[in-house]
């Protein structure tokens, strides 16, 4: 189907002037200023039905004996489940602030915690540092939270590390998740996928800004071919039911397909949720695009639908 036409107008009105900046002509600061003040528009998160959402910030010591932020939303109607978010933005952009609509809105739709992770971020910190910030979080919840029907979740550059925390998971028996949340992931290194697609550029992402994401979180180019990266070619076996979702009009659609078809290939239950015309960071523009919170709200229940319904009410430990 055509691009949306409120995505279309959007998009008219950032190019008035011309195509935005790349990102690697932007200093580290301010190509993260742009992507905060893009996810950030005056909405009301404190009123309407976001209101029945609590949160509390909270510090979670790392590996390497340093420490990171988590945020955790608590809903007033609970469903028993419990969700760890990675927020994307390429490794280095993005951060709780970004993503609180979009895990507000999650915490609300499938009445689960969620605890939206703040794991630093490349270039200061590139691989594996986020990622190992991403499985100590899966850890904290897990352990924090018991009991709960557990899912690890992200968009973009998120997703790509909830897929390498699972397969971790899965090796080591750390954490075990009932589904995972793969919303349009990035896990071809190669961009074989992105610079064939007819949307590698004027569609929000461009294939330039996803290549210079993969330059600042893997400087060294010979952990390109690591399973936690190059996932399109890891072992995809034994992992929990995943919910993938992709944009029409993204420069990751493919791989995300071609991901789906790999992890259905090994045995993994899938539910593939199309986004027709939608482009990547839909899930961020769910109160301006109707057709972006539409199919949001069909990912997440597709996510429910994975999840045991018979799951009661769990206490939430934190007040």
């Amino acid at each position: 189907m055509p691009l949306d036409r409120m995505l279309h107008n959007l998009i008219k009105w950032q190019r008035a002037d011309g195509p935005p900046t790349p990102v690697r002509e932007l200093t580290v600061e301010e190509a993260r200023e742009r992507y905060l003040r893009n996810a950030i528009r005056p909405r009301s998160a404190g009123g309407g039905p976001h209101a029945a959402v609590s949160t509390a910030d909270r510090t979670v010591d790392s590996a390497d004996g340093s420490s990171f932020r988590v945020r955790v939303y608590t809903p007033e109607s609970d469903e028993g489940r419990v969700l760890t978010y990675l927020h994307g933005g390429g490794w280095s952009l993005g951060d709780v602030d970004s993503h609180d609509w979009a895990c507000r809105t999650a915490a609300l739709s499938l009445g689960a915690v969620v605890v939206s992770v703040d794991y630093r971020r490349a270039p200061e910190f590139p691989y594996p540092t986020p990622l190992h910030d991403a499985m100590t979080a899966a850890r904290w919840t897990s352990r924090c939270f018991p009991g709960r029907d557990h899912v690890i979740a992200g968009d973009s550059a998120g997703a790509n590390m909830a897929l390498g925390v699972a397969l971790d998971a899965r090796d080591t028996g750390d954490v075990e998740f009932a589904g995972q949340l793969l919303i349009y992931p990035v896990v071809d290194p190669t961009l074989r996928f992105a610079s064939n697609s007819a949307c590698a550029e004027g569609y929000l992402l461009s294939v330039d800004d996803l290549a210079c994401h993969y330059d600042q979180y893997l400087p060294d180019p010979r952990r390109r071919s690591d399973p936690a990266v190059d996932l399109l070619n890891a072992d995809l076996r034994n992992l929990p039911p995943t919910v993938i979702a992709t944009a029409e009009f993204d420069p990751l659609h493919d791989e995300g397909v071609e991901l789906a078809e790999k992890l259905r290939a090994t045995g993994v239950p899938v539910r593939h949720v199309p986004g027709p015309g939608l482009v990547h960071g839909y899930f961020l523009m769910q109160d301006i695009v109707p057709a972006a919170s539409t199919c949001a709200r069909l990912v997440l229940d597709e996510l429910a639908a994975v999840l045991s319904p018979e799951r009661g009410a769990k206490p939430v430990p934190f007040g």
